[in-house]
């Protein structure tokens, strides 16, 4: 075959000769396109991204997937584990095997929603126990920032989590309570002073406060209890504070469009500011949320089919950087019919890529523009500088897709414990064939090998240049 334009001169040569895996596809995603092309691994690592019919040195194996896609593996950064202490909710082993059944070889486990919450060293110590010997992917941890716990974010950040996460409204949980704007500025200010990440939970209490909350099955009246002005106001304070304190921010799940111009406003302006928004958001919509289908419920809420076409906008411009899947499940008694009381979040760790590629496919996007929204941004959002690429250097995590084939989505398939979702009976484009991770395959047509995922901290070694 022709020469491969795309092909750097380090790509051009053989395989290297302590290779032990080569993977090959019609359809390899690299940082610089999709490409046919065999990726070299020795020692879990990719060595070599070379043409399609390179030859493997004696002694490899070659696995040939045709002209199925051969992407990185998808790095999730917004997870809630909820291990310890809410297990029955989600456990690491559960949580892993549907992040690895859905091409996920990474994710970052959020600090609440397990007992204790990760808001001190010896809850971080705790939080990795029980993550220990369960984890079929690689897991990393968030910090919690909490009013009174200033004096713990540094050690945490010593200990090697990814950041800290905040909330400026009410959590749902008690013992994780958000910040009033003294306590936030505060914490912004200690984090920025080490050099630290702050994720924020981005809704105004006061605009919250203001709404009309009325209980009941009606999805309209949920989603007037949630306004897009409680985002807006919330990103705008947000947004100051990072400015004046020069603090690096990220803005968790945003579902509100009406924020879009003050943040593609604070980034042209030099504000470290990041945002991410959700699946849920980019391919459910509040006119088709039946009442009383709580498994709709998150917060901020679905909103209107107006709003999410603005939010594909705004990833196609860069103006939002990624997409994660804000995992949050529990047990399946506590989504009741009524939406004022029912447990908030999505479960959406298995379905996330196909779920997005569904869409993403029919808006004109390309496989190219998902990695790069749910890997290789993400990888770069935490620092994980080994995971998010197919190129030399990096970790050899992998997932095998069918980007052609559909099927329909049946509760009973899910790997998450409690097997409760929003996208049941959905068509989806996008079958996860097989998932690798450090060379390994870890899932392949349904069967999962023993857990091997690593516990990851910030101060994992940078991949070799």
């Amino acid at each position: 075959m022709p020469s491969d334009p795309g092909l750097t001169p380090s790509d051009a040569g053989a395989v290297p000769a302590d290779a032990e895996l080569v993977l090959r596809s019609t359809r390899v995603i690299t940082p610089e396109g999709m490409r046919a092309a065999s990726v070299a691994v020795a020692a879990g690592v990719i060595t070599a991204v070379l043409p399609h019919d390179a030859t493997p040195p004696a002694g490899a194996r070659l696995e040939d997937f045709g002209d199925d896609v051969l992407l990185p593996g998808l790095v999730d950064t917004h997870v809630h584990v909820n291990d310890p202490g809410r297990t029955e909710w989600e456990g690491f082993w559960t949580a892993t095997r549907a992040a690895a059944a859905g091409g996920i070889t990474t994710l970052v486990d959020m600090p609440l929603n397990s007992l204790p919450p990760t808001t001190t060293v010896d809850h971080l110590a705790t939080k990795r126990k029980a993550a220990a010997d369960k984890a079929h992917v690689d897991v990393g941890f968030w910090g919690g920032a909490l009013p009174g716990n200033v004096d713990d974010l540094r050690p945490l950040h010593d200990a090697g989590v990814f950041g800290f996460k905040a909330f400026l409204s009410p959590s749902g949980v008690e013992e994780f309570p958000h910040l009033g704007r003294e306590a936030l500025a505060r914490s912004m200010a200690e984090i920025a002073g080490f050099g630290g990440l702050l994720i924020v939970h981005a809704e105004d209490p006061r605009r919250l406060d203001a709404a009309p909350q009325r209980g009941g099955p009606r999805y309209a009246d949920f989603l007037a209890s949630r306004p897009r002005q409680a985002e807006d106001s919330a990103i705008a304070g947000l947004v100051a504070e990072a400015e004046r304190l020069r603090a690096r921010v990220h803005v968790l799940h945003l579902s509100s469009s009406d924020a879009l111009p003050l943040i593609a406003a604070a980034k042209a302006d030099g504000v470290r500011l990041t945002v991410e928004t959700c699946p849920h958001y980019l391919t459910l919509t509040a006119e088709e949320v039946p009442d009383g289908a709580s498994e709709f419920k998150c917060c901020p809420p679905i909103r209107e089919a107006a709003n999410q076409d603005l939010l594909w906008q705004a990833l196609a411009d860069g103006t939002v950087d990624c997409v994660v899947t804000d995992h949050s499940p529990s047990t399946a008694d506590l989504k009741t019919g009524d939406f004022a009381t029912a447990w908030g979040g999505i479960s959406g760790l298995q379905l996330s890529l196909p779920a997005v590629w569904t869409e993403a496919r029919r808006r004109g996007h390309g496989l190219e523009d998902v990695v790069r929204w749910m890997s290789a941004r993400t990888a770069e959002l935490v620092g994980l500088d080994r995971k998010g690429a197919i190129e030399a250097g990096r970790d050899a995590d992998f997932a095998v897709l069918a980007p052609d084939e559909t099927f329909t989505v049946d509760p009973a398939d899910l790997q998450h414990r409690n097997r409760v979702t929003a996208y049941a009976g959905r068509t989806l484009h996008g079958v996860v064939k097989s998932t690798w991770l450090r060379g390994r395959r870890i899932l392949a047509d349904g069967e999962f090998t023993a857990p091997e995922g690593r516990l990851l901290t910030r101060t994992d070694r940078p991949r070799p240049e």
